[in-house]
């Protein structure tokens, strides 16, 4: 599956503890993650300061279902129970 762009759910929902640039102690699950521009898109996307985590995370039907609105459901809830 491909990202859809502008959805940004994993930049939203998740919680990241890795250091992010500007956002030195990682955030929390449900905090809008500072790289996350106007359109929903990644500044970082594509380049070495990126987390890990995040360059690691692959968009998937059954984490990012159909819609975005869903992909926020679906993290949400996997973050709740993890």
């Amino acid at each position: 599956m491909e990202c859809r762009l502008g959805c940004g759910a994993c930049c939203i929902a998740p919680s990241i503890s890795s250091p992010i640039p500007g956002m030195p102690k990682g955030k929390p699950a449900g905090v809008r993650c500072i790289q996350l521009n106007e359109e929903n898109l990644c500044r970082l996307f594509g380049k070495p300061e990126r987390p890990k985590v995040c360059h690691q995370f692959k968009a998937s039907s059954d984490i990012c279902g159909d819609t975005s609105h869903q992909a926020i459901t679906i993290i949400t809830e996997l973050e709740a129970i993890t």
